[in-house]
């Protein structure tokens, strides 16, 4: 397989609701990854993030789907962060207070450097301040 991308909550909800303004764009990209035998990559906290979003914004009947598709899938890769990816993130949150980035957001700029990973599905442009490519 080809190189990873990493899949950000934006990027999955923009997939799941068609309503959402990058519905159409997020599957043409996930189309291209699978053609090019790419794998997804995230964490257990952007599916957390990514449920809560989901529920919040109303759309609760597509959670089963999600967590079918994602724990079923050969495509998708979780990462599940234990203690010391934790204290790591800890480290380069508290070195990085000057921007708003949240603690999921931390964490997945050090599994993406840590994983050599360099281009995201997302919307969050802190991912283009962290210096990633978004898709």
């Amino acid at each position: 397989m080809n190189e990873g991308v990493f899949i950000d909550t934006s990027g999955f909800y923009a997939i799941l609701v068609k309503a959402d303004d990058l519905h159409q764009h997020a599957v043409s990209v996930l189309r291209r990854m699978e053609k090019e035998e790419r794998i997804f990559v995230t964490t257990d906290y952007v599916l957390d993030e990514t449920a809560t979003l989901i529920k919040a914004r109303g759309h609760g009947y597509l959670l089963r789907n999600f967590f079918d598709i994602v724990f079923r899938s050969l495509a998708c890769r979780i990462h599940w962060t234990e203690q010391e990816q934790f204290k790591r993130t800890v480290v380069f949150m508290l070195a990085h207070q000057d921007r708003t980035w949240s603690f999921t957001d931390c964490l997945s700029f050090c599994l993406m450097k840590d994983q050599g990973l360099r281009q995201v599905l997302t919307k969050d442009r802190h991912f283009f301040q962290a210096g990633f490519e978004i898709l």
